[in-house]
């Protein structure tokens, strides 16, 4: 990948303000932050489309939250 050349020079001045060591360590770190950010937010909006269509199909509430009562125990 390239980056331009200004924020290489910010990514190397924040680094070690960050614990790193140096810049491209940093870059993994913010990599998988946003991506992580990003995996919860599409399980949450998956999480939400299946409830919105138990209860279009007849689902009780209740059954639906022991439902992901239980999933969030596993």
């Amino acid at each position: 990948m390239r980056f331009p050349e200004d924020v290489i020079d910010d990514l190397k001045r924040v680094a070690p303000l960050r614990g790193f060591t140096g810049y491209q360590p940093l870059i993994r770190a913010y990599v998988g932050q946003g991506l992580r950010v990003d995996l919860e937010q599409l399980d949450t909006d998956q999480v939400t489309c299946l409830v919105e269509s138990l209860k279009r199909r007849g689902v009780s509430e209740s059954t639906i939250e022991e439902a992901l009562a239980e999933a969030a125990r596993r």
